[in-house]
């Protein structure tokens, strides 16, 4: 009995693990450097359009293992706009306002196709992919455009001034950082152990307790440790922020709401979905609106961490997107997945990136390593649904 629950865990915390195994082996082969506050700093900046877009492809994903591949063109032609905008002495909130928008309309145009034409979403995203990759040469005329309000650089990651203030004044630590960090374990902390007692009181199956505590006392040491390294840099930055909010909000989408419900739904038996009453074409609507959200958000992030907009910008996003998706545990075929997934795959993409990068790797290297880890991540999901079957 012992054995099958540990072979449960394995199975359950098996990105966890190699996520651990990776952050070892890059500790050792880069001496402690991928360890280090300003590279930890680096890591989260450098790697926020991937949570973000992750976020909205998770989505996607769970109607039944659908992509969107254009994405990353389509963070290219928001950026592009923005910067276009913004260089014309726009109101900055407008401007991101306009970005916004122009994300959100983009997906609803690409949702209309998918969900109500039935457009497979593989030919409906590529298509958008190539039109909107040219949209961005034709709105940036293939020239960069600088970006210099000081207001959007530092609010989305890219000014001098990107990072939350040091309230508490410390001197060699970030005490408003570290408080933070803090607070965010306690609370977490509470939260888990009120769920469980509302459980119990329910009637409700709990997870047992050494399990619980243990599980919760690793995340909790985990942030303030995180937070704890960002305080010996500068401290938190914006993007962080950015993180945050939209990993919260898809958390809640997914785990407390009735479209997130119909999301795994309609990916685990369309068919039997639409019979139960559930208007499935709102659905895939829903979740590629939402991603041609997150593709205006991430391309607001980048084009203020570059603090300026190219034509080539958000080249290879999608396969950043969709790869720290499925690594993190969703499954091809739908239905499967959750925002803790997206985080522990995104982690574990940039840290493969980052470790690479500080060794002095080739870059075509790093895409090689990607991909093989993509294509084990997949083989691990195909396998798990033949054993289920």
């Amino acid at each position: 009995m012992k054995g099958v629950k540990l072979a449960d865990v394995l199975k359950k915390y098996t990105m966890v693990i190699a996520l651990v195994l990776v952050v070892i082996l890059f500790y050792i082969t880069t001496q402690g450097r991928i360890l280090y506050p300003q590279n930890i700093n680096n890591l989260i900046s450098q790697n926020a359009y991937v949570f973000v877009l992750a976020a909205g492809m998770l989505l996607c994903i769970l109607t039944g293992g659908n992509i969107d591949l254009a994405c990353g063109s389509i963070v290219c032609f928001v950026g592009g706009v923005g910067a276009v905008i913004m260089e014309r002495d726009i109101n900055v909130w407008v401007a991101v306002i306009i970005m916004l928008v122009c994300g959100a309309l983009i997906g609803a145009w690409q949702g209309f196709w998918i969900a109500y034409i039935k457009v497979p979403p593989f030919i409906a995203t590529l298509a958008g992919m190539f039109a909107f990759r040219g949209l961005s040469n034709v709105i940036l005329q293939g020239y960069t455009v600088g970006i210099r309000n000081v207001t959007f650089l530092n609010v989305f990651g890219g000014g001098a001034d990107c990072y939350i203030p040091d309230f508490f004044g410390g001197a060699a630590l970030n005490m408003t950082c570290m408080i933070t960090g803090v607070v965010i374990a306690a609370v977490y902390a509470g939260v888990v152990i009120f769920n469980r007692i509302n459980a119990g009181k329910n009637g409700y199956e709990v997870e047992p307790a050494g399990s619980a505590i243990t599980k919760t006392a690793v995340i909790c040491a985990v942030v303030v440790w995180l937070f704890y390294m960002l305080a010996n840099y500068k401290g938190i930055p914006t993007s962080l922020i950015w993180i945050a909010i939209v990993l919260m909000a898809y958390s809640y989408i997914t785990t407390k709401t009735t479209m997130g419900r119909y999301l795994y739904a309609v990916g685990g038996n369309e068919k039997a979905t639409r019979l139960s009453g559930v208007d499935s074409r709102k659905v895939y609507f829903f979740a590629y609106l939402n991603m041609g959200l997150m593709a205006g958000l991430g391309g607001i992030l980048t084009v203020a961490r570059a603090t300026q907009a190219q034509p080539t910008f958000g080249n290879g996003y999608e396969m950043d997107a969709i790869a720290a998706c499925f690594i993190g545990g969703a499954s091809a075929y739908g239905g499967e997945g959750g925002v803790f997934g997206v985080i522990i795959g995104a982690v574990l993409m940039g840290i493969i990136n980052q470790g690479m990068s500080i060794m002095g790797i080739d870059a075509n290297y790093q895409k090689a390593v990607k991909g093989l880890v993509l294509l084990v991540a997949i083989i691990f999901d195909v396998m798990s649904n033949k054993k289920k079957k």
